[in-house]
Formats: C-alpha cells, structure tokens, sequence
C-alpha cells in the first residue's frame, strides 16, 4: 500500500465487537479436521421435495424482485399456520413480513422500535446478536440474568429492572444457548407485568418447532393481550435444514409493522424469491412441520444417551437443537479455553457459554449443537468418551 494514501480512522459503532464465537469455533474445528458440534447448522440438506420447488420455481419466472414484504402467497401461508398453532390470525398484508433470516428481523425490530436512550431488557444468556443492535439503535441494554438453576425467566428480577426509559424487552423462548423453554404460567406473569406499560416486546421463537417430550411451545402469538405489544420472529432456516437461505418471518400488530416495514425497506428491500415461492408451497402441507418435534428429539435422546456415562454432566434440554453440559468434572479451564481445547485436542467443537452472558458464567458449562446426521453425532461420542 502506498504510505502517501492515508486511510482515514474509523470510530467504531461497536468498539467492544470483534468476529463472532460462532465463526471462530467454526474455523478452528475445519483448522483442526474436529467434528463440528459447535455453529448451529445441520450438516444434512433440507428436504428434496423443497429443494425440487425452488428449482421449479426459478424455471417458473421467479427470479426478479418480489414485493417488499414478501410473497403474498408466502405471507398467507405464515398467517395460517400461525393461526393452526396457536389460534391468533395476523392479516397477511399488514401483519406479516418476511425476513432475511432472523437476524435480520431482530435488528430491524430494534432499529425500528428503539429510540437514542431507550432501555431494552435482555434476558442473561442471551443470542449475541441481541445487544450489538440495541447498541446501533443508540440505546442501552438492561441484562437481566436467567434464574441459575434451571435457566427459566426471574418475572420478579424483570419487574425491577423495568423504569422509564425501558421501551422493549426482547425474550426467546425454546432458548439458546440452554434449550429451555417458557411455561404459558411464565408467558402469563410476563403479560400481567407489562399490562399497565408502554413496553413492547420482540419475541425469538427461531426453535418454535423443536420442543420436545409432549410439551408446548408458549408462542407469544397465543396470548392476545400479549401479542398486541409483540413482534414475533421466526426462521424457515431453522425449521426446515436450510439456514444458508437466510429466510425467515415476523409477525406483529399493523402499527408495529408499519414501523418495522420502514427500516426493513432499507436495509434489504426484499428478500430471495424462488425461495419464498417454494416455501409458500411447502407450508401447504402442515406435516412438514408437525413432525419435527420427533425428528429433532429423537437426534437428542440419541447424543443424550451417547453421553450418560461420560465426565459430562448433562443439562436438561426440553426445546432447540441444542445440548449443554457441564464439565467441571473433566477440567477447570474457563469455557473458551475448554472448547477450544475440545476442539484441538479431542476433536469435537463446541461453544462456550460465556459469549452469552455479560459476566462470567458461575458454572462451567459449554453447548454442543445436535442437529446433525447420526454418523456425525455417533462420531463425535466416540471422541468425547475419550473425556
């Protein structure tokens, strides 16, 4: 580079962010050839008949600009399943958006909805894209930590960390990192304490699907009084194997949308088409989705059972695809020296759990992603029972 052309320095927006644990983990297992239970991506593909519509649909003539909010047939196959689900109809023209992924929506949520000195509640540990967009939108985020024990929502810590300034709360629910899921009593209590509020609520429901051993998923959409200050999001990623499309969905009352289709006009415009046109199709037929509670269950029962008799204590899973354990038994390194030992030495990735917390974590516990092909995961316990 020429030293006479001189680079102006940048001023940070996000001074204390550097490349994602995610990303590192990910590129430290291919470094290092070790099974990659760490990102949380599938390594099988989504479903051929899927796959075979997008194809169908790109031959079709989809392949130019949509309409900003998203395929009209798209749009009205989420407002029916919704309402198959949990009974709440969003009018596909005013209430549903479609996303480029769910990261997407969460910071145009926030964008949209938080104002320079806002307070955001976020729940400890929390998605690490959460308070990186709350800092963009010039605001402050309140951490509220989890209860320790079982990673479930302190109502109570909630109620008074809420003040003047809090215009949001953002909530996930099945969880990552720990695959806990909300009770409707805890959905309730959350809506009883914001009745008398001006807060408004952004609802993280990517893993709505994978809930697991007959329970339900407390969707923020099945309680009206809650749904009415809610913007829910949620990934077709996620749900059906095709996270590298990066499309997804949020759902919310007219006057929030409005908002929210403003920002979103400008940060994406529009999202992929054929991929819209193929899922319109493919939701048409609820048991592509009803069935993967057992698909995803029975990929935890078989990593759960493949771990019973190691040094790993394994933490309850009841939604996502995800599995934490606590190692204190096998070391005393901190969780990212842990799994980054785990990767080098054992050769199976893992993410630690400290990413997600604004402080250090009180117990030693680190998260393997289970939504991959069986032979990946028996591959794995065989190098974890190395532990």
């Amino acid at each position: 580079m020429n030293s006479e052309h001189r680079t102006p320095q940048p001023v940070s927006r996000l001074p204390e962010v550097g490349t994602t644990i995610f990303t590192v983990m990910s590129a430290l297992a291919q470094q290092h050839g070790a099974v990659n239970l760490g990102q949380g991506f599938p390594d099988f593909t989504g479903d051929p008949a899927l796959l075979d519509l997008v194809s169908e649909a790109m031959h079709a003539g989809h392949n130019q600009y949509p309409p900003m909010t998203g395929v009209p047939a798209l749009r009205e196959a989420v407002s029916r399943k919704i309402e198959r689900q949990h009974g709440r109809h969003y009018d596909p023209d005013t209430e549903i958006t479609i996303t480029a992924g769910a990261t997407q929506a969460l910071l145009t949520a926030v964008l949209a909805l938080v104002h320079p000195g806002d307070e955001v509640i976020v729940l400890d540990p929390c998605y690490d894209s959460y308070v990186p967009a709350i800092t963009l939108a010039g605001a402050r985020a309140v951490r509220v930590p989890l209860r320790s024990d079982d990673f479930g929502p302190d109502i109570d810590a909630i109620g008074a960390a809420l003040g003047p300034r809090t215009r949001a709360i953002i909530i996930n629910t099945p969880h990552n990192p720990s695959g806990r899921i909300w009770r409707e009593d805890e959905r309730e209590a959350l809506t009883r304490l914001l009745a008398p509020t001006e807060v408004l609520v952004i609802s993280d429901e990517v893993y709505e699907h994978m809930v697991f051993d007959g329970r339900m998923h407390a969707s923020a959409s099945a309680n009206a009084e809650l749904a009415a200050r809610t913007v829910v999001v949620s990934s077709f990623g996620k749900t059906f194997h095709v996270t590298g499309w990066k499309v997804g969905y949020v759902a919310a009352p007219a006057a929030l949308m409005a908002e929210f289709r403003k920002v979103h006009q400008f940060n994406v415009f529009t999202v992929n088409t054929p991929m819209q046109h193929a899922l319109a199709r493919y939701l048409a037929e609820p048991a592509h989705y009803e069935g993967l509670p057992d698909f995803y269950q029975r990929k935890r029962d078989l990593f759960r059972a493949g771990l019973a008799g190691s040094r790993l204590a394994l933490l309850p899973c009841e939604g996502s695809y995800f599995q934490c354990v606590d190692y204190s038994a096998v070391s005393t390194l901190d969780d990212e020296d842990f799994c980054r030992w785990l990767t080098t030495e054992i050769g199976v990735a893992a993410i630690p759990l400290s990413p997600f917390c604004a402080a250090p974590p009180q117990r030693r516990i680190a998260r393997f992603c289970f939504a991959k092909q069986d032979a990946t995961l028996e591959r794995a316990l065989q190098r974890l029972a190395a532990l």
